[in-house]
């Protein structure tokens, strides 16, 4: 559920990109890449409504090109797009240079494919003449299918058989009072039958660091957004106006200067506000950020964290860091599960409402909720998300997504704030049962909601009132 990427869309960015490098890779297996003299992608559904503003044609070429999304210096990508513009060159792989013409080559369909609003088919043809092609489906939070696996089964049954398989809300509650632990014990173990301790903290190191850097970022960059809206940004100045004088140079400085920081109370609603906004602001700007669980929704969790460390515990260590994304991941993993976390098939209710529940629980758990607790937590931030639409203006990730990171937030603490208040055994609606009202909500909501700048904000603002 939490991946390193580039921004800004997961499904319309990452996925594509992802699919584009599966596509080179299925070349390599059949030993066809030196033989292809041409290249065609043809790009269906949402990611054609709104591909261009998400970026989806420069993480396919960039796919193309072998370039890696957790690794790539971001000041690369634009001079590497407009050589290969320029030159209509492109090297598959880094090895093989054919001609391409992304004006030609990158086929944008408003078709929708039957299974998912996010399709893409690849075609080369070969020095033969012959063709291969194979059709991927990018179905949220960087997740990509195959046309060959949409309908499989899920391998082993159950994701290889963890020790604790985990479909619903109730089934890890059950465990949970099995084995007397919480919830973050409980996904970690399942963890640890995949990966040693060592490897795991080294990817939450990873993430926890990519977040942090991508706050502070933010929280250091001044100017306008790309893209043409001319959004300027926020976080830069509302760092200024919060922070103190405390001297600092890097990210944990930083960090370590807010946590000795004295906060005002009604100064922590800006400081979570801004810790979302600088993270969506670089999301925005083709920066590097995690998946949470997609990038439009990239700022909910690492602002809440935030707020955790530098507002309720400014002692917090790494287990805490640790903790919170456990519980986290395996809240989004229950929605990924029983509805969907892409905003194509399940309108924005997809991506903040689950980023704010994963917050919600994983907050409700550091700050001692009960297992029944953490889940109420989740649901009530959920249950006041339902139905919110997907329209962003111009197809960018910009307005209304960077504000509503900050929404996503503040309703994930309050929703915290309500569980650890409540009896949980005296709650009408659970957590399975919100899950299954938001997939029920997506199914019936127009495809005008759900990102294709088709309704909504995106027709109701026009671009030249931006």
């Amino acid at each position: 559920m939490l991946k390193i990427g580039v921004g800004p869309s997961s499904s319309h960015t990452l996925g594509p990109w992802r699919a584009a490098e599966r596509w080179i890779a299925y070349l390599k297996s059949i030993e066809e890449l030196e033989n292809v003299r041409e290249v065609q992608v043809h790009i269906y559904g949402s990611l054609s409504l709104t591909g261009k503003g998400h970026a989806t044609d420069y993480a396919v070429i960039l796919g193309l090109c072998g370039a890696d999304p957790e690794y790539i210096p971001i000041q690369d990508i634009h001079p590497l797009i407009e050589k290969i513009t320029k030159e209509n060159t492109l090297c598959l792989a880094g090895k093989h240079t054919i001609h391409f013409d992304p004006n030609t080559q990158l086929v944008f369909n408003k078709k929708f494919l039957p299974f998912h609003a996010n399709g893409l088919k690849f075609v080369a043809i070969l020095a033969s003449g012959n063709k291969k092609s194979k059709t991927y489906y990018s179905i949220g939070g960087g997740f990509v299918v195959s046309e060959e696996r949409k309908n499989a089964k899920r391998k082993d049954d159950m994701f290889k058989k963890f020790p604790f398989p985990i479909q619903k809300g109730t089934d890890l509650l059950e465990f949970c009072k099995e084995e007397r632990s919480n919830i973050s014990e409980i996904v970690l173990r399942n963890e640890l039958s995949l990966r040693s301790t060592e490897e795991i903290d080294h990817e939450f190191h990873r993430i926890w660091n990519t977040m942090l850097e991508c706050m502070y970022t933010g929280c250091h960059t001044e100017g306008t957004l790309p893209g043409g809206l001319n959004v300027k940004r926020r976080a830069y100045d509302m760092h200024q106006n919060l922070k103190s004088d405390l001297p600092y140079s890097n990210p944990e400085e930083w960090l370590q200067t807010l946590r000795q920081t004295e906060v005002k109370f009604r100064q922590i609603l800006q400081w979570v506000s801004c810790f979302a906004l600088s993270v969506n602001e670089v999301n925005a700007s083709l920066g590097r950020v995690v998946t949470a669980p997609t990038n439009g929704s990239a700022g909910v969790i690492p602002a809440v964290l935030m707020y955790y460390m530098v507002i309720e515990n400014h002692t917090g260590s790494f287990e805490h860091i640790k903790q919170f994304l456990l519980v986290a991941g395996e809240i989004g993993s229950i929605f990924k599960k029983g509805a969907t976390i892409s905003a194509a098939m399940g309108g924005c209710q997809a991506e903040i409402g689950v980023s704010s529940a994963m917050a919600a629980g994983a907050l409700t758990e550091l700050l001692g909720g009960t297992p029944e607790q953490v889940l109420m937590a989740a649901e009530i931030a959920m249950e006041h998300h339902l139905g919110l639409t997907c329209d962003p203006i111009g197809g960018l990730v910009q307005i209304p997504c960077i504000e509503r990171n900050s929404m996503g937030a503040i309703k994930a603490i309050n929703a915290a704030e309500l569980a650890l208040g409540s009896d949980p055994s005296a709650a009408k609606v659970p957590l399975d049962k919100v899950v299954q009202t938001m997939w029920e909500t997506a199914k019936d909501m127009s495809s005008k909601y759900k990102e294709t700048s088709e309704g909504g904000l995106a027709v109701g603002v026009f671009l030249s009132d931006c």
